[in-house]
């Protein structure tokens, strides 16, 4: 930490060495009567000399404003494009020190509230510090025109994030397809289209389905343009901003309740294969007879078995004679102990609650099982191996779901060693990351501005490019690193992360946008720009809510949409005059 901590050092040290300084000048003087000789007198022919002139003497077209009164500014292009890479590498190291910090306090304090609230709002913080600035300083006329550098980094970080990075992490993540599933750490497939790629759980989907979503404020805010009207717009910000806080709230209270959700489904996944073990084992004790031929449970095999399972006779089955008959079942492919699993059978059977089975709930227990199982495999007639085709159907549809949970044991979960000192650093790496984005994005802001007066390019595409490789520099290499370990797991977390990402600047990030618009009374003008975020928000979405395996041949659509995104917004701002 030390070793980077000096990196702000360095930066402010340059930035100091770039202000603006004052020197004496010559003039045109033809006599020297009173002035000290330093080897340039008795000025003749009216030739030029160098001229220094001192600050305060440059006139106003040719100055800047300094932010904060003393931070370096230029008006040339060099200059500019110098302070840009300074005040960016300032916010890549402000998101790598809030990411770095999150990560630590998630080691201590784990999922939920921390997790799900805290966390998410971090990571969006120096996007949002920059949107904000963008429209808060100056006049009403000089927020409308530096607040295109808040709708570019809007805009670029999710189309970034949707079609670059999403992309790298297929390629960089890629394993061997099988059924649509990846094979941790097999990549023999090398670059085949659709036999290479990598797959996710369920979760991710269900990210991928919450981005989507997110976009409804864009639409909003959008409506009054859509159909010409030019009354209605203040309005439709003010009700896209509620909208936007509304899905952000609704958002972090997802992200806190999801592990509890996870918990469930998968204790519902575990429970399902202990019964279709059961299932199972029961057919081989029946010699294959469960169902009749016409495909029903049959009740009379079914109390022959339960008359079998009691061993003392007393038309009950107690704890003691589940264990008995679960203690020979062999669960596949699942850490299962078989007090947890007696129990399992016990609260599925035992309607009663007395904690004993009798013969009645035993064959309502078994029968409604294999009703159930019916419904992935074959429903025909039970002679001889259908039954079993029908039981390892639904018992392999188990197993899929509870891959598609995200049930990995492939990574250990180690204790976190000191965990005070741990958590003091966490916390001093939020606050310095906290403390470097408030105070360069408004100097960041400036520099674009006075760029894009210095080249004549719109700042919107400045921003669009540029600051959001300051900005999610960190998270992409974080991403790419973590896709690179070629797993399901890595896989989901890598994805889930960047959806997620997106969904705060549509729902936080736009929130600070909109709550700008209104308060400052600024025009919206940009459907140009709205335009590209949805096309990205809701192609890449559609990819993914419909399926949990990305082939290899999906990084095209990724990596075509970002060209795509500026040339539209070009075409449609500058030929069309859409703003």
């Amino acid at each position: 930490m030390a070793t980077t901590a000096a990196g702000p050092v360095v930066i402010l040290l340059l930035l100091a060495a770039g202000a603006a300084v004052e020197g004496r000048f010559l003039s045109n003087r033809t006599s020297s009567a009173g002035l000290v000789s330093d080897g340039v007198h008795d000025h003749r022919d009216g030739l030029p000399y160098l001229f220094l002139p001192s600050f305060s003497t440059v006139s106003a077209s040719d100055s800047c404003d300094q932010t904060y009164g003393f931070m370096p500014c230029t008006t040339t292009v060099v200059g500019n494009l110098f302070l840009i890479v300074v005040y960016g590498y300032l916010m890549f190291l402000s998101a790598t020190y809030l990411s770095s910090g999150s990560e630590l306090l998630l080691e201590i304090l784990g999922p939920g509230i921390v997790g799900g609230l805290f966390l998410p709002m971090l990571g969006a913080l120096p996007d949002a510090m920059l949107i904000l600035v963008s429209g808060l300083s100056g006049s009403k006329e000089t927020a409308q025109s530096q607040v295109s550098v808040g709708m570019g980094l809007l805009a670029g970080s999710t189309v970034m994030l949707l079609t670059i990075i999403w992309g790298s992490c297929v390629i960089v993540g890629k394993c061997d397809l099988q059924d649509s599933v990846a094979k941790n750490l097999q990549d023999t497939k090398r670059f085949s289209l659709t036999g290479s790629g990598v797959s996710t759980d369920i979760w991710t989907k269900y990210a991928a389905w919450i981005m989507v979503i997110s976009v409804i404020p864009f639409l909003i805010v959008q409506l009054p343009q859509a159909i010409h009207s030019t009354s209605g717009r203040h309005l439709a910000v003010l009700i896209a901003l509620i909208v936007s806080v509304v899905l952000l709230v609704a958002y972090c209270f997802y992200q806190v309740v999801q592990p509890w959700i996870q918990k469930r489904k998968l204790a519902y996944i575990k429970h399902k294969h202990v019964m279709y073990g059961l299932l199972k084992h029961l057919r081989m004790r029946a010699l294959g007879r469960l169902l009749t031929e016409d495909g029903d449970p049959d009740e009379e095999t079914i109390k022959k078995l339960f008359r079998a399972i009691d061993a003392d006779n007393d038309s009950k089955l107690s704890k003691i004679e589940l264990r008995a008959l679960i203690v020979g079942i062999r669960f596949d492919e699942i850490d299962l102990d078989k007090n947890e699993a007696v129990d399992s059978v016990m609260n599925d059977f035992d309607t009663s609650n007395d904690q004993h089975i009798d013969e009645e709930e035993f064959v309502k227990g078994v029968s409604k099982w294999l009703i159930e199982a019916k419904h992935y495999g074959n429903s025909g007639p039970d002679a001889g191996s259908n039954s079993l085709r029908l039981l390892n159907a639904a018992d392999n549809e188990t197993k899929r779901d509870r891959d598609l949970l995200g049930v990995q044991s492939d990574e250990m979960v180690e204790a976190v060693e000191n965990p005070r000192w741990i958590t003091f650093k966490a916390v001093m790496m939020l606050l310095l990351g906290t403390v470097i984005a408030a105070v360069f994005a408004d100097p960041l802001v400036d520099a674009v501005d006075n760029f894009s007066d210095a080249t004549s390019i719109p700042t919107f595409f400045i921003s669009f490019i540029a600051l959001p490789m300051a900005t999610n520099s960190s998270e992409a290499v974080s991403a790419i690193i973590f896709a690179s370990r070629k797993k399901i797991r890595t896989a989901s977390l890598t994805f889930s992360e960047l959806y997620g990402a997106v969904t705060m600047n549509n729902v936080l990030c736009l929130s600070v946008f909109l709550a700008l618009v209104y308060v400052r009374g600024l025009t919206w003008d940009f459907s140009a720009e709205v335009l590209v975020i949805l096309i990205a928000c809701l192609v890449m979405g559609a990819l993914a809510s419909f399926r949990t395996a990305y082939p290899l041949w999906t990084t095209s659509i990724a990596f075509l949409l970002y060209p795509f995104s500026l040339a539209l917004v070009y075409v449609l701002d500058y030929i069309f005059g859409w703003s």
